[in-house]
């Protein structure tokens, strides 16, 4: 099966399944497992190749049931990016709308921390939720995050894992596998999907990102599934903070109404579509409403209702590091700031993961200063590092 996909030929859904339950049964190995993912990412799959994997993905654990709760539940995935932690605020805002919202997330992917990463960052805040706790939790407070379950699709889980540490996170039918899968087991009604591009994504091309966008809706329907996509840059970082706890003070900061810019024009939209979706309503409307959710406060609060839901303690939030300023050595104006590159240097502090057992340094990362288009004297500060 590894030879064949080596040699570019289409694998039936027999020799999928063969290759990826034995692979989560322990008989194929991870350098197994390792060779056949790079053959994909050489090689590509087909459509039916990836409907095929999607399923076998799916029916390796559990579904989840949504149907009990009395609104529509809209689910958001982004395919991930330097300082996205769009997760962390647009989920409040979409609940505090009235409209339900189960995520199921994932920790880093490459360079930096993943969704349940910056949560974890919150001092005792609970991040694997049985299925019970996820189906109370969202009928009181009509949100929840939690880490993806043992029981739903483990095999992505485990295949994910692998990716991450052996340069196979790049391959458009395994991202567009391993989020719809999650997506259709976590249960959702609507799901809203944000594409990132550019040097800090996944996802390096406007043409590669068109291709996900168009396999992501294929898939939805397949399901029957309601899902809109989002195409958004990642040439430059999304906000100030790259790092975990430095993220969650950011997207406290956005919750607040104290920030403006990038980050948070690409949370209205995020956010708008999802209430779009929920409610029945124009993306015009939603956003309306939206923009009040955060000028009225709503949205915070369900920030904190979200938190202290999940054992967090806010009050002991607080970051543990020393801190360099790094300074321009000329003056001019701001041009551009590399993704990918500030990305190396957040994991460099202790920001992401080598291998998939290392730990985190919550506190590590990198806070900009500066904004593209500002003017810049020599020593003028350009970024923190943690």
């Amino acid at each position: 099966i590894i030879r064949k996909k080596a040699c570019n030929l289409e694998l039936t859904r027999e020799e999928l399944e063969t290759i990826f339950n034995g692979y989560l049964h322990d008989e194929v190995k991870d350098y197994q497992m390792s060779a056949f993912l790079m053959a994909i990412c050489i090689n590509d799959m087909s459509d039916s190749e990836i409907f095929a994997l999607t399923d076998i993905f799916i029916k390796s654990g559990d579904v989840l049931d949504l149907s009990f709760m009395p609104s529509k539940v809209i689910d958001k995935h982004s395919t991930g990016g330097v300082g996205d932690k769009t997760t962390l605020i647009v989920a409040p805002i979409v609940a505090s709308l009235g409209v339900a919202v189960v995520k199921m997330s994932g920790r880093g992917l490459g360079y930096t921390g993943g969704t349940i990463d910056k949560l974890e960052s919150i001092p005792n805040f609970k991040v694997d939720l049985s299925e019970d706790v996820i189906k109370k939790q969202a009928l009181d407070i009509g949100v929840v995050v939690t880490s993806q379950s043992e029981d739903l699709v483990p095999l992505d889980k485990k295949v994910y894992a692998l990716r991450d540490v052996t340069a196979t996170t790049n391959s458009i039918p395994l991202i567009a596998s391993s989020i719809m899968s999650k997506k259709i087991a976590s249960g959702a009604d609507g799901i809203v999907i944000d594409i990132k591009v550019g040097s800090g994504a996944l996802i390096k091309t406007r043409k590669e990102a068109e291709r996900l966008a168009n396999i992501i809706i294929k898939i939805g329907n397949y399901y029957q599934k309601e899902v809109r996509t989002i195409i958004s840059d990642m040439n430059t970082p999304l906000g100030r903070c790259i790092g975990n706890k430095l993220e969650v003070f950011e997207a406290i900061d956005v919750l607040q109404n104290k920030v403006k810019g990038p980050l948070y024009d690409t949370c209205l939209e995020i956010a708008s579509k999802m209430v779009s979706m929920g409610k029945n309503i124009s993306e015009k409307e939603a956003l309306k409403e939206v923009v009040s959710s955060i000028e009225r406060k709503e949205a915070y609060k369900k920030f904190l209702q979200l938190v202290k839901y999940q054992g967090g303690d806010l009050e002991k939030l607080e970051i543990k590091a020393r801190v360099y300023n790094i300074k321009a050595n000329k003056s001019g104006v701001l041009k551009n700031i590399d993704a990918l590159e500030i990305a190396k240097l957040s994991k460099s502090l202790g920001a992401g993961r080598n291998s998939k057992d290392e730990e985190i340094d919550y506190n590590a990362g990198v806070v900009l200063t500066k904004e593209i288009g500002d003017k810049i004297s020599e020593g003028d500060i350009l970024a923190n590092l943690y």
